[in-house]
């Protein structure tokens, strides 16, 4: 992509933001990110969340959420990370949890996603391996968008079993903070789900902004202001009351009674 395309390529949400198609933005973002089956990394390290996991960071997204915690590499693709192919990155991966015992790997940052003939060919490494489970951390538009994604996906063991095609999944939103979710749309979000799957709505993983710098200077630039420290928030969908609210609705789902 050269740089009169740039000047055009969405950052993050100011006010008066034009709105844009996050499959057409996917594909935009490719080009900058994936040569063949190389993609964009910033960093390869372990971490403590999951009980220890090896982590591949990657930069590039498709979405511009304002509460977004990635750094700046979200945004500013061409300037951040370096090229890594799909066994250059497994091979990262593996150094790292080696050097640190752990037995699970996972790529996280922006969006994962985005190269898919890089990260099938990851996984590919990954399925032969002696890791008990890799983790995708993603936002899911290309993989609403492209059902032969999903059914690539579902092959490997790695990833386990999005339903219709065996993958396991779960949802998390930044449902959990009422400063950025009202109640109305929370509802809303929960039923959307539960219609699809009451599982879906039950396991749901809530989350609250965290005052990352990045995270603030982009609820800055939207021109939002989250009107002081956060002093509570939702009750978990898995608490009686919200879970016999679920459950009256869904009178359809009688497993759940």
């Amino acid at each position: 992509m050269g740089e009169a395309d740039l000047k055009s390529y969405p950052r993050y949400v100011t006010l008066g933001f034009q709105p844009f198609d996050p499959a057409e933005l996917a594909k935009e973002t490719e080009k900058i990110l994936c040569k063949g089956d190389a993609r964009k990394y910033t960093d390869f390290y372990a971490t403590g969340v999951y009980g220890g996991i090896a982590t591949g960071y990657t930069c590039g997204c498709c979405l511009r959420c304002v509460f977004c915690w990635v750094d700046w590499s979200r945004d500013f693709p061409e300037r951040y990370g370096h090229f890594y192919s799909a066994e250059e990155a497994f091979g990262r991966l593996k150094d790292a949890a080696r050097r640190f015992n752990v037995r699970k790997l996972r790529i996280s940052g922006a969006e994962p996603t985005l190269g898919k003939e890089h990260l099938l060919g990851l996984l590919a490494h990954v399925e032969s391996s002696e890791f008990d489970l890799f983790i995708l951390e993603t936002n899911g538009i290309l993989l609403g968008a492209d059902r032969d994604y999903v059914k690539d996906l579902s092959r490997f063991k790695a990833i386990r079993n999005l339903l219709d095609s065996g993958v396991s999944f779960h949802v998390a939103a930044m449902s959990a903070d009422p400063r950025i979710m009202g109640e109305k749309e929370r509802e809303a979000l929960i039923l959307k789900l539960a219609d699809i799957d009451p599982e879906l709505a039950l396991k749901l993983e809530e989350e609250v902004v965290d005052p990352y710098k990045t995270t603030l200077a982009r609820l800055e630039y939207a021109g939002l202001n989250l009107r002081g420290p956060l002093r509570h928030i939702y009750p978990p969908v898995k608490l009686p009351g919200e879970g016999e609210f679920l459950r009256r609705r869904l009178g359809r789902y009688s497993y759940l009674h």
